[in-house]
């Protein structure tokens, strides 16, 4: 009897610890933790400056629909400052249409972020450059993913190397060189530490996005 209670009282300590895991955090196949940094629900943890009614959400998705807009990241996770990590994030473009992932990015009202890297979301826009650019980095010609279907897009950053896959290929692997040349308005366009942002290109674009997930590394 004594030790029937002693197991209940284990077994009641275990479930409340689990009850009180965040919720935020799964495992992935490999066991490592993905954290998810979008609820499904609304835009919690998320902050666009101007044109804020591009970004909304429909069906447990962020849709992106409207006049040019950035969504940041602003949430707790890492206290939205990421240096090296593993991310991706389930997309679907509707034809003709831009947007991108920033990474390495600081919040700003208007304008295009001028921090860190963008890599692109374009299947069938009028921009050459593709879905998985290093936008004006290394730039992909080739098309790997398609309108109207999700897809998978991750990007690993660690140390200075960038790797992006787009359906698990790898469509760049790029080490950023120890005094990178930028110029004009891509003096910023360099690895440090820094959010990410969605972005809504123009009005013609429709894009969503879900599954939006991180797993920070050392």
């Amino acid at each position: 009897m004594k030790l029937s209670l002693n197991y209940t009282i284990i077994l009641l300590l275990v479930l409340g610890n689990l009850n009180e895991a965040p919720a935020q955090e799964m495992k992935s196949a490999d066991g490592n933790d993905w954290i998810s940094l979008f609820n499904g629900k609304d835009l919690d943890g998320w902050k666009a400056g101007v044109n804020a009614s591009t970004f909304s959400v429909e069906d447990g998705t962020i849709k992106v629909a409207g006049e040019r807009a950035h969504l940041f990241y602003v949430g707790d996770v890492q206290n939205h400052n990421f240096k090296n990590f593993e991310f991706k994030a389930r997309v679907m473009t509707k034809p003709g249409s831009n947007s991108g992932i920033y990474i390495h990015t600081q919040y700003q009202e208007d304008g295009w972020p001028l921090h860190g890297y963008e890599v692109q979301v374009n299947n069938s826009q009028g921009d050459w450059k593709r879905t998985g650019s290093l936008y004006n980095i290394v730039d992909v010609k080739e098309n790997y993913a398609v309108d109207n279907e999700w897809y998978t897009e991750y990007v690993k950053v660690e140390g200075k190397r960038i790797i992006i896959k787009i359906n698990d290929i790898v469509v760049v692997d790029y080490t950023e060189p120890e005094k990178p040349f930028r110029e004009g308005d891509g003096v910023h366009r360099v690895l440090g530490t820094g959010t990410f942002a969605l972005q809504g290109h123009d009005p013609g674009s429709i894009v969503f996005y879900k599954d939006i997930m991180v797993r920070p590394l050392p």
